[in-house]
């Protein structure tokens, strides 16, 4: 499987042989985990709502992907994954826009998060408007 490095200039093709290769997991990985520092600040009555629910969705995203990875062997399965970790993914989107409307989260900070979802969005629906690409023949 191969996937197209945006930061690779020489237009050279990586290989991806597992869900960790993707560019798009790796990003969302690592979003997760700056949610998951962020969030340890939330006070504690927020344990259970929402440091849960944007610990969650965003981990969700990941998990997703994953799914979406070990299911390639079906077009609709690779698909209906990929569809479930965008749906997270916006998810995560709405639980930082209340965390900046609780004043859990500084503006610029948050404007950086909902940016990268963003783009972990186009990601996806890129690789479900082109599931023929990654789907094992």
């Amino acid at each position: 499987m191969a996937q197209k490095d945006p930061k690779n200039t020489s237009g050279r093709v990586k290989f991806v042989r597992k869900h960790t290769d993707l560019d798009v997991y790796k990003r969302g990985f690592a979003v997760a985990m700056r949610l998951f520092h962020l969030s340890k600040k939330f006070p504690k009555e927020e344990m259970y709502s929402l440091t849960d629910q944007v610990r969650r969705s965003s981990r969700s995203v990941c998990a997703n992907i994953t799914e979406a990875w070990r299911k390639r062997r079906y077009k609709a399965a690779f698909i209906a994954k990929l569809s479930d970790s965008e749906a997270e993914a916006a998810e995560t989107q709405t639980w930082i826009q209340f965390a900046v409307g609780c004043n859990y989260v500084d503006r610029e900070e948050a404007a950086e998060l909902y940016r990268e979802y963003d783009q972990l969005l186009a990601m996806l629906v890129d690789m479900i408007n082109n599931a023929s690409r990654w789907v094992l023949k």
